[in-house]
Protein backbone atom coordinates (compact mmCIF):
# COMPACT_ATOMS: atom_id res chain seq x y z
CA UNK A 1 0.00 0.00 0.00
CA UNK A 2 2.67 1.96 0.64
CA UNK A 3 3.87 5.16 -0.07
CA UNK A 4 7.50 5.63 1.81
CA UNK A 5 9.01 2.09 1.74
CA UNK A 6 11.81 3.05 0.00
CA UNK A 7 12.25 6.04 1.81
CA UNK A 8 14.06 3.85 3.79
CA UNK A 9 17.01 4.16 1.19
CA UNK A 10 16.65 7.61 0.89
CA UNK A 11 17.46 8.59 4.27
CA UNK A 12 19.28 5.39 5.23
CA UNK A 13 21.92 5.89 3.12
CA UNK A 14 22.19 9.95 2.56
CA UNK A 15 24.42 10.24 5.88
CA UNK A 16 27.48 8.10 4.17
CA UNK A 17 26.49 9.68 1.27
CA UNK A 18 27.10 13.24 2.36
CA UNK A 19 29.89 14.59 4.30
CA UNK A 20 32.18 11.48 3.18
CA UNK A 21 33.87 12.09 0.04
CA UNK A 22 34.56 8.41 -1.64
CA UNK A 23 37.82 6.37 -2.64
CA UNK A 24 38.83 9.26 -5.00
CA UNK A 25 38.70 12.00 -2.78
CA UNK A 26 35.05 13.33 -4.71
CA UNK A 27 32.47 14.84 -2.64
CA UNK A 28 29.47 12.50 -4.27
CA UNK A 29 27.42 15.68 -5.67
CA UNK A 30 30.20 16.41 -7.68
CA UNK A 31 30.16 12.77 -9.05
CA UNK A 32 28.80 12.32 -12.72
CA UNK A 33 25.50 10.08 -12.28
CA UNK A 34 25.51 8.44 -14.99
CA UNK A 35 28.92 6.81 -16.12
CA UNK A 36 29.87 5.49 -19.17
CA UNK A 37 29.55 1.53 -18.76
CA UNK A 38 32.81 0.94 -20.03
CA UNK A 39 33.74 2.92 -16.70
CA UNK A 40 32.68 0.09 -14.62
CA UNK A 41 34.73 1.60 -11.18
CA UNK A 42 33.37 5.11 -11.33
CA UNK A 43 29.92 3.55 -11.63
CA UNK A 44 30.20 1.22 -8.28
CA UNK A 45 31.95 4.07 -6.72
CA UNK A 46 28.88 6.43 -7.09
CA UNK A 47 26.25 3.73 -6.21
CA UNK A 48 28.30 1.65 -3.77
CA UNK A 49 27.12 -1.75 -5.98
CA UNK A 50 25.69 -1.91 -9.59
CA UNK A 51 22.66 -1.15 -10.42
CA UNK A 52 20.70 -4.79 -10.84
CA UNK A 53 16.67 -4.30 -10.93
CA UNK A 54 15.15 -4.21 -13.89
CA UNK A 55 12.78 -1.82 -15.38
CA UNK A 56 9.80 -3.92 -14.33
CA UNK A 57 10.76 -4.49 -10.79
CA UNK A 58 11.60 -0.61 -11.07
CA UNK A 59 7.79 0.40 -11.76
CA UNK A 60 6.99 -2.28 -8.95
CA UNK A 61 8.81 -0.18 -6.26
CA UNK A 62 7.85 3.24 -7.57
CA UNK A 63 4.05 1.96 -7.78
CA UNK A 64 4.67 1.02 -4.12
CA UNK A 65 5.76 4.08 -3.08
CA UNK A 66 2.80 5.96 -5.12
CA UNK A 67 0.38 3.56 -3.43
CA UNK A 68 -1.07 4.44 -0.01
CA UNK A 69 -3.57 5.07 2.07
CA UNK A 70 -4.58 8.10 -0.25
CA UNK A 71 -6.65 5.43 -2.60
CA UNK A 72 -9.45 5.38 0.74
CA UNK A 73 -10.42 9.12 -0.32
CA UNK A 74 -10.72 9.16 -3.74
CA UNK A 75 -14.16 8.39 -3.81
CA UNK A 76 -15.25 10.66 -1.23
CA UNK A 77 -13.07 13.41 -3.45
CA UNK A 78 -15.04 12.62 -6.71
CA UNK A 79 -18.85 12.90 -4.30
CA UNK A 80 -17.30 16.50 -4.14
CA UNK A 81 -16.12 17.25 -7.67
CA UNK A 82 -17.97 15.12 -10.02
CA UNK A 83 -16.47 12.57 -12.36
CA UNK A 84 -15.56 15.01 -15.11
CA UNK A 85 -14.24 17.68 -12.90
CA UNK A 86 -12.09 14.72 -10.79
CA UNK A 87 -11.01 13.18 -13.95
CA UNK A 88 -9.57 16.73 -15.17
CA UNK A 89 -8.03 16.82 -11.62
CA UNK A 90 -6.42 13.63 -11.26
CA UNK A 91 -4.62 14.09 -15.28
CA UNK A 92 -3.78 17.02 -14.28
CA UNK A 93 -2.09 16.08 -10.76
CA UNK A 94 -0.55 12.76 -12.85
CA UNK A 95 1.00 15.14 -15.54
CA UNK A 96 2.39 17.64 -13.18
CA UNK A 97 3.89 14.87 -10.84
CA UNK A 98 5.45 13.24 -13.84
CA UNK A 99 7.28 16.74 -15.18
CA UNK A 100 8.50 16.79 -11.41
CA UNK A 101 10.13 13.70 -11.96
CA UNK A 102 11.51 15.52 -14.88
CA UNK A 103 12.71 17.94 -12.91
CA UNK A 104 14.52 16.03 -9.86
CA UNK A 105 15.84 13.53 -12.52
CA UNK A 106 17.78 16.44 -14.54
CA UNK A 107 18.84 17.92 -11.58
CA UNK A 108 20.63 14.82 -10.03
CA UNK A 109 22.04 14.39 -13.58
CA UNK A 110 23.96 17.25 -13.51
CA UNK A 111 25.32 16.90 -10.00
CA UNK A 112 25.39 13.14 -9.26
CA UNK A 113 23.42 12.77 -6.31
CA UNK A 114 20.92 9.56 -5.13
CA UNK A 115 18.61 11.36 -2.68
CA UNK A 116 16.14 14.14 -2.29
CA UNK A 117 17.74 15.66 0.95
CA UNK A 118 20.87 15.95 -1.12
CA UNK A 119 19.72 17.95 -3.99
CA UNK A 120 18.81 20.27 -0.74
CA UNK A 121 21.85 20.56 0.05
CA UNK A 122 23.53 21.09 -3.01
CA UNK A 123 20.86 23.57 -3.98
CA UNK A 124 20.72 25.85 -0.92
CA UNK A 125 23.77 24.39 1.33
CA UNK A 126 22.52 22.90 4.76
CA UNK A 127 19.62 24.75 5.35
CA UNK A 128 18.49 23.24 1.91
CA UNK A 129 18.92 19.83 3.32
CA UNK A 130 17.42 20.25 6.57
CA UNK A 131 13.88 21.91 5.14
CA UNK A 132 14.06 19.00 2.90
CA UNK A 133 14.65 16.12 5.81
CA UNK A 134 11.82 18.08 7.75
CA UNK A 135 9.43 18.47 4.87
CA UNK A 136 9.75 14.36 4.14
CA UNK A 137 9.83 13.40 8.11
CA UNK A 138 6.48 15.29 8.49
CA UNK A 139 5.09 13.46 5.17
CA UNK A 140 6.03 10.91 6.82
CA UNK A 141 4.31 11.46 10.12
CA UNK A 142 1.21 12.23 7.94
CA UNK A 143 1.33 9.08 6.28
CA UNK A 144 1.62 7.63 9.43
CA UNK A 145 -1.14 9.21 11.14
CA UNK A 146 -3.59 8.05 7.76
CA UNK A 147 -2.43 4.02 8.55
CA UNK A 148 -3.13 4.46 12.08
CA UNK A 149 -6.48 6.12 11.62
CA UNK A 150 -7.18 3.22 9.41
CA UNK A 151 -6.75 0.85 12.36
CA UNK A 152 -8.86 3.26 14.60
CA UNK A 153 -12.15 3.50 12.21
CA UNK A 154 -11.83 -0.45 10.61
CA UNK A 155 -10.59 -2.53 13.68
CA UNK A 156 -13.73 -1.80 15.72
CA UNK A 157 -15.93 -3.33 12.49
CA UNK A 158 -13.52 -6.46 12.29
CA UNK A 159 -13.98 -7.32 16.17
CA UNK A 160 -17.64 -6.73 15.91
CA UNK A 161 -18.18 -8.86 12.71
CA UNK A 162 -16.24 -11.41 14.36
CA UNK A 163 -18.48 -11.13 17.32
CA UNK A 164 -21.17 -11.95 14.93
CA UNK A 165 -22.64 -8.58 16.09
CA UNK A 166 -24.90 -5.63 13.92
CA UNK A 167 -24.44 -2.97 15.82
CA UNK A 168 -21.55 -1.14 18.01
CA UNK A 169 -21.56 -1.61 21.38
CA UNK A 170 -20.27 0.50 24.55
CA UNK A 171 -17.87 -2.18 25.51
CA UNK A 172 -13.93 -0.70 25.45
CA UNK A 173 -12.79 -3.34 22.87
CA UNK A 174 -15.18 -1.58 20.31
CA UNK A 175 -13.37 1.82 21.08
CA UNK A 176 -10.72 2.90 17.88
CA UNK A 177 -8.76 4.80 20.58
CA UNK A 178 -8.18 2.30 22.89
CA UNK A 179 -7.72 -0.24 20.40
CA UNK A 180 -5.21 1.73 18.27
CA UNK A 181 -2.83 2.07 21.65
CA UNK A 182 -3.08 -1.82 22.51
CA UNK A 183 -1.89 -2.09 18.05
CA UNK A 184 0.48 0.47 18.96
CA UNK A 185 1.82 -1.21 21.87
CA UNK A 186 1.91 -4.50 21.19
CA UNK A 187 2.67 -4.80 17.34
CA UNK A 188 4.15 -1.72 16.17
CA UNK A 189 6.77 -0.74 19.05
CA UNK A 190 8.07 -3.88 19.31
CA UNK A 191 8.75 -3.72 15.44
CA UNK A 192 10.28 -0.37 15.43
CA UNK A 193 12.59 -1.45 18.21
CA UNK A 194 14.17 -3.49 15.48
CA UNK A 195 17.74 -2.52 14.53
CA UNK A 196 17.38 -3.10 10.92
CA UNK A 197 13.91 -3.70 9.04
CA UNK A 198 14.87 -6.60 7.88
CA UNK A 199 11.67 -8.63 6.76
CA UNK A 200 9.39 -6.15 7.05
CA UNK A 201 11.07 -4.51 3.60
CA UNK A 202 9.03 -6.74 1.97
CA UNK A 203 5.76 -5.23 3.58
CA UNK A 204 5.41 -3.53 0.41
CA UNK A 205 4.69 -6.21 -2.22
CA UNK A 206 2.00 -7.59 0.33
CA UNK A 207 0.46 -4.44 0.42
CA UNK A 208 -0.20 -3.66 -3.05
CA UNK A 209 -1.60 -7.01 -3.25
CA UNK A 210 -4.08 -6.11 -0.17
CA UNK A 211 -4.93 -2.91 -2.43
CA UNK A 212 -5.49 -4.86 -6.11
CA UNK A 213 -7.97 -6.73 -3.56
CA UNK A 214 -9.60 -3.73 -2.52
CA UNK A 215 -10.33 -2.71 -5.87
CA UNK A 216 -11.78 -5.73 -6.79
CA UNK A 217 -14.18 -5.95 -4.25
CA UNK A 218 -15.31 -2.19 -4.88
CA UNK A 219 -15.94 -3.05 -8.69
CA UNK A 220 -17.21 -6.32 -7.77
CA UNK A 221 -20.12 -4.58 -4.49
CA UNK A 222 -21.07 -1.71 -7.10
CA UNK A 223 -23.20 -4.31 -9.15
CA UNK A 224 -24.17 -6.24 -5.48
CA UNK A 225 -25.43 -2.99 -3.50
CA UNK A 226 -28.87 -1.83 -4.84
CA UNK A 227 -29.05 2.08 -4.72
CA UNK A 228 -31.18 3.91 -2.74
CA UNK A 229 -28.79 2.52 -0.41
CA UNK A 230 -30.83 0.32 1.88
CA UNK A 231 -29.00 1.01 5.27
CA UNK A 232 -28.61 -2.48 7.58
CA UNK A 233 -31.50 -2.46 10.45
CA UNK A 234 -33.37 0.64 9.00
CA UNK A 235 -36.54 -0.99 8.01
CA UNK A 236 -37.96 2.56 7.84
CA UNK A 237 -40.17 3.15 4.57
CA UNK A 238 -41.52 6.37 5.21
CA UNK A 239 -38.05 8.11 4.90
CA UNK A 240 -38.50 10.10 1.26
CA UNK A 241 -35.56 9.43 -1.22
CA UNK A 242 -34.36 12.46 -3.27
CA UNK A 243 -34.70 12.01 -7.12
CA UNK A 244 -30.94 12.67 -7.70
CA UNK A 245 -30.11 10.25 -4.67
CA UNK A 246 -28.69 7.44 -7.70
CA UNK A 247 -27.81 10.22 -10.12
CA UNK A 248 -24.19 10.77 -10.70
CA UNK A 249 -23.18 13.81 -10.78
CA UNK A 250 -20.70 14.98 -13.63
CA UNK A 251 -19.20 18.28 -11.97
CA UNK A 252 -20.33 19.81 -8.06
CA UNK A 253 -18.74 22.30 -6.15
CA UNK A 254 -19.25 22.17 -2.49
CA UNK A 255 -17.59 22.95 0.69
CA UNK A 256 -15.64 19.69 0.58
CA UNK A 257 -14.47 20.02 -3.05
CA UNK A 258 -11.50 21.83 -0.83
CA UNK A 259 -10.09 18.65 -0.11
CA UNK A 260 -9.78 17.14 -3.31
CA UNK A 261 -6.57 18.58 -4.67
CA UNK A 262 -4.98 17.64 -1.10
CA UNK A 263 -6.33 14.18 -1.28
CA UNK A 264 -5.35 13.55 -4.67
CA UNK A 265 -1.88 15.13 -4.42
CA UNK A 266 -1.34 12.54 -1.26
CA UNK A 267 -2.59 10.41 -3.27
CA UNK A 268 1.13 10.71 -5.73
CA UNK A 269 3.78 11.78 -3.43
CA UNK A 270 6.70 9.42 -4.68
CA UNK A 271 8.94 11.87 -5.24
CA UNK A 272 11.61 11.10 -2.19
CA UNK A 273 11.84 7.18 -3.86
CA UNK A 274 12.25 8.03 -7.18
CA UNK A 275 16.34 8.97 -7.08
CA UNK A 276 16.92 5.49 -4.71
CA UNK A 277 14.86 3.69 -7.54
CA UNK A 278 17.15 5.31 -10.00
CA UNK A 279 20.51 4.52 -8.34
CA UNK A 280 19.38 0.63 -8.03
CA UNK A 281 18.11 0.82 -11.94
CA UNK A 282 20.66 -1.38 -14.11
CA UNK A 283 21.78 0.65 -17.31
CA UNK A 284 20.64 3.79 -15.53
CA UNK A 285 19.84 6.45 -18.60
CA UNK A 286 17.29 9.54 -17.85
CA UNK A 287 15.00 8.41 -20.40
CA UNK A 288 14.73 4.62 -18.78
CA UNK A 289 14.28 6.34 -15.17
CA UNK A 290 11.60 9.12 -16.74
CA UNK A 291 9.91 6.15 -18.61
CA UNK A 292 9.59 4.20 -15.45
CA UNK A 293 8.66 7.24 -13.66
CA UNK A 294 5.26 7.67 -16.46
CA UNK A 295 4.55 3.77 -16.37
CA UNK A 296 4.16 3.73 -13.00
CA UNK A 297 2.15 6.85 -12.10
CA UNK A 298 -0.33 5.82 -15.53
CA UNK A 299 -0.56 2.60 -13.62
CA UNK A 300 -1.80 4.17 -10.26
CA UNK A 301 -3.82 6.49 -12.33
CA UNK A 302 -6.08 4.02 -14.16
CA UNK A 303 -6.04 2.24 -10.80
CA UNK A 304 -7.03 5.45 -8.60
CA UNK A 305 -9.51 6.40 -11.39
CA UNK A 306 -11.15 2.48 -11.58
CA UNK A 307 -11.59 3.13 -7.09
CA UNK A 308 -12.75 6.45 -7.23
CA UNK A 309 -15.50 6.08 -9.82
CA UNK A 310 -16.71 2.24 -9.00
CA UNK A 311 -17.08 3.49 -5.38
CA UNK A 312 -18.92 6.83 -5.87
CA UNK A 313 -21.19 4.82 -8.33
CA UNK A 314 -21.81 3.03 -4.99
CA UNK A 315 -22.78 5.12 -2.60
CA UNK A 316 -23.22 8.66 -4.49
CA UNK A 317 -23.37 11.62 -2.23
CA UNK A 318 -22.86 8.76 0.42
CA UNK A 319 -19.74 8.07 0.19
CA UNK A 320 -17.20 8.90 3.46
CA UNK A 321 -14.05 10.17 3.41
CA UNK A 322 -12.75 6.28 4.10
CA UNK A 323 -14.47 4.43 1.32
CA UNK A 324 -14.21 1.59 3.35
CA UNK A 325 -15.95 2.35 6.31
CA UNK A 326 -19.19 3.17 4.07
CA UNK A 327 -19.47 -0.65 3.51
CA UNK A 328 -20.54 -0.84 6.78
CA UNK A 329 -23.96 0.75 6.34
CA UNK A 330 -25.06 -1.77 4.18
CA UNK A 331 -23.86 -5.01 5.82
CA UNK A 332 -21.62 -5.39 8.50
CA UNK A 333 -21.22 -8.74 8.61
CA UNK A 334 -20.20 -8.93 5.23
CA UNK A 335 -17.45 -11.68 4.15
CA UNK A 336 -15.65 -9.46 1.84
CA UNK A 337 -15.66 -6.59 3.11
CA UNK A 338 -14.50 -8.44 6.12
CA UNK A 339 -11.87 -10.01 4.49
CA UNK A 340 -10.45 -6.56 2.70
CA UNK A 341 -10.49 -5.23 5.95
CA UNK A 342 -8.15 -7.32 7.20
CA UNK A 343 -5.83 -7.57 4.90
CA UNK A 344 -5.88 -3.92 4.85
CA UNK A 345 -5.66 -3.71 8.54
CA UNK A 346 -2.39 -6.36 8.48
CA UNK A 347 -0.97 -4.04 5.07
CA UNK A 348 -1.17 -0.37 7.13
CA UNK A 349 0.25 -2.62 10.71
CA UNK A 350 2.70 -3.55 8.94
CA UNK A 351 3.62 -0.59 7.11
CA UNK A 352 4.05 1.85 10.41
CA UNK A 353 7.67 0.53 11.44
CA UNK A 354 8.77 0.93 8.22
CA UNK A 355 7.53 4.81 7.53
CA UNK A 356 8.73 5.00 11.12
CA UNK A 357 12.45 4.11 10.59
CA UNK A 358 13.18 6.70 8.09
CA UNK A 359 11.94 9.41 10.10
CA UNK A 360 14.05 8.30 13.20
CA UNK A 361 17.16 8.15 10.93
CA UNK A 362 16.65 11.62 9.60
CA UNK A 363 15.85 13.16 13.29
CA UNK A 364 19.47 11.33 14.60
CA UNK A 365 20.68 12.93 11.77
CA UNK A 366 19.26 16.86 12.49
CA UNK A 367 19.60 16.40 16.14
CA UNK A 368 22.86 13.50 16.72
CA UNK A 369 24.82 14.17 13.62
CA UNK A 370 27.82 11.43 13.62
CA UNK A 371 27.18 9.83 16.70
CA UNK A 372 27.52 6.22 17.02
CA UNK A 373 24.48 3.95 17.42
CA UNK A 374 22.87 3.92 20.64
CA UNK A 375 20.03 2.10 22.49
CA UNK A 376 18.40 4.72 24.36
CA UNK A 377 18.15 7.65 21.25
CA UNK A 378 16.66 4.74 18.97
CA UNK A 379 14.29 3.64 21.25
CA UNK A 380 13.11 6.68 22.88
CA UNK A 381 13.10 8.62 19.43
CA UNK A 382 10.58 5.85 18.26
CA UNK A 383 8.15 5.73 21.29
CA UNK A 384 7.78 9.57 20.83
CA UNK A 385 6.80 9.63 17.59
CA UNK A 386 4.48 7.14 18.49
CA UNK A 387 2.96 8.66 21.40
CA UNK A 388 2.69 11.96 19.07
CA UNK A 389 0.61 10.27 16.42
CA UNK A 390 -1.47 8.51 18.79
CA UNK A 391 -2.32 11.26 20.34
CA UNK A 392 -2.79 13.21 17.04
CA UNK A 393 -5.58 10.05 15.75
CA UNK A 394 -7.25 10.41 18.94
CA UNK A 395 -7.90 13.73 18.74
CA UNK A 396 -8.22 14.26 14.77
CA UNK A 397 -12.11 13.79 13.85
CA UNK A 398 -12.12 12.33 10.41
CA UNK A 399 -9.42 10.98 8.29
CA UNK A 400 -10.18 14.05 5.74
CA UNK A 401 -8.75 16.20 8.02
CA UNK A 402 -5.00 14.09 7.71
CA UNK A 403 -5.64 13.77 3.70
CA UNK A 404 -6.18 17.12 3.94
CA UNK A 405 -3.42 19.06 5.47
CA UNK A 406 -0.36 16.35 4.61
CA UNK A 407 -1.92 16.67 0.69
CA UNK A 408 -2.23 20.88 1.52
CA UNK A 409 1.28 21.89 2.71
CA UNK A 410 4.08 18.61 2.66
CA UNK A 411 2.71 17.13 -0.70
CA UNK A 412 2.65 20.52 -2.90
CA UNK A 413 6.29 20.94 -1.16
CA UNK A 414 7.57 17.65 -2.19
CA UNK A 415 5.70 17.34 -5.81
CA UNK A 416 6.11 20.86 -6.71
CA UNK A 417 8.07 23.67 -5.08
CA UNK A 418 11.18 22.04 -3.83
CA UNK A 419 11.77 20.00 -7.96
CA UNK A 420 11.28 22.96 -9.20
CA UNK A 421 14.23 24.76 -6.50
CA UNK A 422 16.37 22.37 -6.78
CA UNK A 423 16.23 22.60 -11.15
CA UNK A 424 16.85 26.62 -11.10
CA UNK A 425 19.34 26.65 -8.30
CA UNK A 426 21.07 23.46 -9.89
CA UNK A 427 21.45 23.67 -13.01
CA UNK A 428 23.96 25.95 -14.46
CA UNK A 429 23.07 29.09 -16.18
CA UNK A 430 26.10 28.83 -18.76
CA UNK A 431 24.04 25.47 -19.78
CA UNK A 432 20.41 27.23 -19.28
CA UNK A 433 19.72 30.84 -18.40
CA UNK A 434 17.54 32.35 -16.12
CA UNK A 435 15.16 33.33 -18.49
CA UNK A 436 15.39 30.35 -20.79
CA UNK A 437 12.39 28.62 -21.41
CA UNK A 438 13.43 25.19 -19.14
CA UNK A 439 13.85 27.33 -16.32
CA UNK A 440 10.91 29.71 -16.43
CA UNK A 441 8.33 26.96 -16.97
CA UNK A 442 10.12 25.00 -13.80
CA UNK A 443 9.49 29.26 -12.17
CA UNK A 444 5.82 28.57 -13.14
CA UNK A 445 5.63 25.06 -11.72
CA UNK A 446 6.96 26.33 -8.20
CA UNK A 447 4.56 29.38 -8.29
CA UNK A 448 1.58 26.35 -8.59
CA UNK A 449 2.89 24.70 -5.86
CA UNK A 450 2.63 28.07 -3.75
CA UNK A 451 -0.81 28.59 -5.56
CA UNK A 452 -2.18 25.41 -4.58
CA UNK A 453 -0.93 24.93 -1.33
CA UNK A 454 -2.47 28.67 -0.23
CA UNK A 455 -5.51 27.91 -2.01
CA UNK A 456 -6.16 24.53 -0.44
CA UNK A 457 -5.49 25.83 3.13
CA UNK A 458 -7.19 28.84 2.82
CA UNK A 459 -10.25 26.96 1.41
CA UNK A 460 -9.77 23.56 4.26
CA UNK A 461 -9.49 26.31 7.23
CA UNK A 462 -12.97 28.43 5.63
CA UNK A 463 -14.45 24.90 6.47
CA UNK A 464 -13.20 24.50 9.73
CA UNK A 465 -13.98 27.88 10.77
CA UNK A 466 -17.96 27.33 9.59
CA UNK A 467 -18.23 23.49 11.22
CA UNK A 468 -20.59 22.60 9.08
CA UNK A 469 -18.65 18.68 8.72
CA UNK A 470 -19.73 16.05 7.84
CA UNK A 471 -19.75 12.97 10.50
CA UNK A 472 -17.88 9.83 9.87
CA UNK A 473 -19.74 7.69 11.93
CA UNK A 474 -16.38 7.63 13.75
CA UNK A 475 -15.69 5.76 17.22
Amino acid sequence: MLRMEMQKLSNGNHHHDVEVPLDGGVPPEQEKFLQHKSDGSKHAQFTDFEGKTSFGMSVFNLSNAIMGSGILGLSYAMSNTGIVLFLILLMCIACLSCYSIHLLLTSAGVVGIRAYEQLGLRAFGHTGKILAAIIITLHNIGAMSSYLFIVKSELPLVIQAFLGQTSMSEEWFMNGNYLIIIVTVCIILPLTLMKHLGYLGYTSGFSLSCMVFFLSSVIYKRFNIPCPLEVFGNFSVSAVVPEDTCTAKFFTINQETAYTIPILAFAFVCHPEVLPIYTELSNPTKRRMQNIGNVSILGMFVMYFLTAIFGYLTFYGNTEAELLHTYSKVDPLDTLILCVRVAVLVAVTLTVPVVLFPIRRALLQLLFPGKPFHWARHIAIATCLLFAVNLLVILVPNIRDIFGITGATTAPSLIFILPGLFYIRIIPTEREPLKSRPKIQAACFTALGFVFMTMSLTFIGLDWMSGEKRSLGGH
